[in-house]
Formats: structure tokens, sequence, C-alpha cells
């Protein structure tokens, strides 16, 4: 194993550590999920309005980019199997 590995595994086992004590008082467990949940709300309200203000300014937002990066590898994949179909039957 080497050294990066051996120091991976001593953190993962030292932040385990860690938040066992921290979510060991379910009070302070719960002031933990709220934050989560508050910061997770914030987290959308400002991607909401991200994307809001991009179209406002006429350019194209995340979510666009993501649709049209999901439809070209369906493309692709389409085509994979489309080029394979036609190979097999100029073998056959």
């Amino acid at each position: 194993m080497g050294f990066a590995d051996e120091l991976k595994k001593k953190a993962l086992g030292v932040s385990s550590k860690a938040m066992e004590k921290l979510m060991a008082d379910e009070k302070r467990a719960m002031q933990v999920a709220n934050a989560i949940g508050k910061v997770q709300r914030g987290k959308q309200a400002f991607d909401k309005g991200q994307e809001e203000l991009m179209r406002a300014l006429n350019f194209a937002p995340k979510s666009d980019f993501k649709a049209v990066g999901k439809k070209l590898s369906s493309l692709k994949r389409r085509l994979r199997e489309l080029d394979e179909k036609l190979d097999s039957l100029n073998d056959g």
C-alpha cells in the first residue's frame, strides 16, 4: 500500500471518529441535520436564481447544457448500435 493510500485510510478513520462524536448527542445531531437542510435549500435557491438570471441575459443556463449533453450521449449510443448492426449486415 502506498503512502497516499495509507494517508487516505487514516484520514477516513479520523473523520469517521469525529462524525461519531459529533452525532453521539441527539440535540447536536439535529442541529447538524438542520444546518445541512438550510445549506441545501440555499443552494437550490441560488441555482434557481442563477438560472433565471442566465435566461434573462439570454444565456443558456447549466440545465440546458446538461439536457443537451444527455441527448448527445443518447445519440452517440444509438449511433454505435446502428454501426454495429450495419457491420453485422455487411459481414453476413
